[in-house]
C-alpha cells in the first residue's frame, strides 16, 4: 500500500539542510491539512506560515534551541482558536450554507446547539478542544509531506506564550499548538536518519471487541 510505504519512509528528522522545499508542495501540504476533518466541521484553527528567516531565529530560543527551526524551509504554526464564539461558529454555518446554496432544518438546529452549548464553556476548555482539532490537521500535513518526500517534524517541545507573542497571535485569538518544520533532512548530521522506525507491535496497540 502506498500510503504505508510512505509513512514507513517518514521519520521526524532532527537536523535538516536549509534547502528550499518548491511552493507547490507546499501548497499541496497546506490543502491536505485544510481538507481534514474536524468536530462539526468548524475548523476551529489556523496555519501560520513562517518563511521569514529573522522570525524563525526569533522562535528558535523558545522552542528548546533545535535547528530544525531555522533550518526549516518553511515552519508551519497550527494556532488553535482560543475560544469558541457566536461570530465564529456562525460563519462556518453561513458558509456551508453559502456554498451548498440551501439551508438545511436539521443544520440550522445543530447551530442552535453549538450556540446554546459552546460559547458558555471555559476558554481553556474551549482552546483544548479546539487544539485536539488541530492535531488532525497536522497529522495530514505530516502524511502529505511524506507522499511530497519532504521531511516534516513534529514539535511540542515549544513555550506556546512566547511563540504568541513572538507571532501577535493572542491579538487574533489564536493560541500556538504545536509546530511543524518543513524541509529536507541533513544526513551527515542527523543522528536519527540511519536508525530503524521503532513503533508497538500491533497486538500492543490494537484490542478487538467483537
Amino acid at each position: 500500500m502506498e500510503l504505508l510505504d510512505k509513512l514507513n519512509w517518514r521519520y521526524a528528522a532532527k537536523a535538516m539542510n536549509g534547502e528550499k522545499v518548491a511552493e507547490d508542495k507546499v501548497e499541496r501540504i497546506l490543502e491536505a491539512a485544510r481538507l481534514a476533518p474536524t468536530s462539526s466541521g468548524l475548523q476551529p484553527f489556523e496555519i501560520i506560515v513562517v518563511k521569514n528567516q529573522e522570525i524563525k531565529e526569533q522562535i528558535r530560543p523558545v522552542a528548546w534551541n533545535q535547528s530544525m527551526i531555522t533550518d526549516c524551509s518553511h515552519l508551519l504554526v497550527f494556532a488553535a482558536w482560543d475560544t469558541y464564539t457566536e461570530e465564529r461558529i456562525n460563519y462556518m454555518f453561513d458558509l456551508t450554507n453559502e456554498i451548498r446554496g440551501f439551508k438545511n432544518e436539521g443544520w440550522e438546529n445543530y447551530r442552535k446547539m453549538l450556540l446554546d452549548s459552546y460559547p458558555q464553556k471555559d476558554e481553556e476548555e474551549n482552546f483544548n478542544h479546539a487544539a485536539k482539532q488541530a492535531y488532525i490537521a497536522f497529522s495530514q500535513a505530516i502524511a502529505a509531506a511524506a507522499f511530497e518526500k519532504v521531511d516534516a517534524t513534529p514539535i511540542e517541545g515549544f513555550d506556546p506564550a512566547a511563540v504568541d507573542k513572538i507571532l501577535g497571535l493572542r491579538e487574533k485569538g489564536l493560541r500556538s499548538a504545536v509546530l511543524l518544520p518543513l524541509g529536507y533532512r541533513n544526513e551527515s548530521e542527523d543522528w536519527l536518519v540511519n536508525l530503524v522506525k521503532v513503533r508497538k507491535p500491533m497486538k500492543d496497540l490494537v484490542t478487538v471487541i467483537e
